[in-house]
Order: C-alpha cells, then sequence, then structure tokens
C-alpha cells in the first residue's frame, strides 16, 4: 500500500511517501511545501492544497494520514492551521484517498515508542525505519513520513485484528 503522510504548517507544510505490505516500509519520496510568508494567506492555503493534489497525482497513495490538531494556547496559529488542515485534507478527499488522523501522541509511539519523543527522535527513528543514509529534512518532511509509518503500523493492526474476529 502507498500511504502518503501530512505534517500541516502554515509556513512549512510536510509530505512524505512511502510503500507499505504491513510489515516492512519503503520510502518513496519527501519534500516541504513553503508558501512565501510575504503572500496573503489565501494564496497561501492555494499553493498548498495544488501542491497536494500534484503530490497524490504524481505518486498516487492509496491513503493520505493527517496528525490530529494538537491544543495550543495561540487561538490565532490554531486557526491558520485548522485552515492548512482543511485544503490539505480537502485535497486527499478531492482525489478520493480515504483521510485518516493520527494523534501526535499515536504517532510518536508508533515510530519511536514513546510519546513524548522529541522531534530529533522522531527523525533520527525515520531514518532508521526506512533505511535511509541521511536524516529526512526538514523535520517538517520527516514529521511527515512518520505520520505515514504510524498508518502503516496502524493499518496492519488493524487487519489482524479483523482477521481474528
Amino acid at each position: 500500500m502507498r500511504i502518503l503522510g501530512v505534517d500541516c504548517g502554515s509556513r512549512i507544510t510536510g509530505y512524505g511517501v512511502i510503500d507499505s505490505n504491513g510489515a516492512e516500509c519503503c520510502f518513496v519520496r519527501c519534500g516541504a511545501i513553503r508558501p512565501r510568508p510575504s503572500d496573503p494567506f489565501v494564496n497561501r492555503l492555494k499553493l498548498i492544497h495544488n501542491s497536494i493534489v500534484e503530490v497524490i497525482r504524481e505518486l498516487q497513495p492509496e491513503a493520505a494520514a493527517f496528525e490530529s490538531l494538537f491544543y495550543s494556547s495561540n487561538v490565532q496559529s490554531a486557526l491558520k492551521l485548522g485552515h492548512v488542515r482543511g485544503v490539505s485534507m480537502f485535497a486527499a478527499a478531492e482525489e478520493n484517498l480515504p483521510v485518516f488522523e493520527y494523534s501526535p501522541l499515536e504517532v510518536k509511539s508508533a515510530v519511536t515508542g514513546y510519546g513524548r519523543a522529541e522531534k530529533l527522535q522522531v527523525q533520527q527513528m525515520v531514518r532508521v525505519l526506512l533505511r535511509l543514509e541521511t536524516a529526512p529534512e526538514p523535520y517538517d518532511a520527516s514529521d511527515a513520513l512518520a505520520v505515514a509509518i504510524c498508518h502503516a503500523h496502524t493499518n496492519r493492526y488493524n487487519k489482524t485484528v479483523a482477521a481474528h474476529l
């Protein structure tokens, strides 16, 4: 199964694509969408949406996984992040991909075994799990790969449980 992971951000939105047979994950591509901060916010949203659609059309994932919203004391930042998640999820839905969400705790636990892991720990475990020579950069791209890996592991677990019911 080919999985697109997305780490949404209003400044940088990371994406990562992996292939998984349920037991192992294989790196396909990762990157970062970097809208110009000087552009109007609506134009940044449009760029993020169009870039996600482009990745989907080019790499043909079968599912899209997103990190769910975390609690923020800065309301303005949380609203902007919500808009970015909305256009990113819409891009996946528009391309007929099933959309899945995982909490930051679930993602970190799936990749590092510890739900409060630091970004560097997540990045290094992504490198190890995908057998990469160097750690994927920026952190937004490695976080997106971590979300995709989390979905691969969760999807495998859910299929195993369903098979035994």
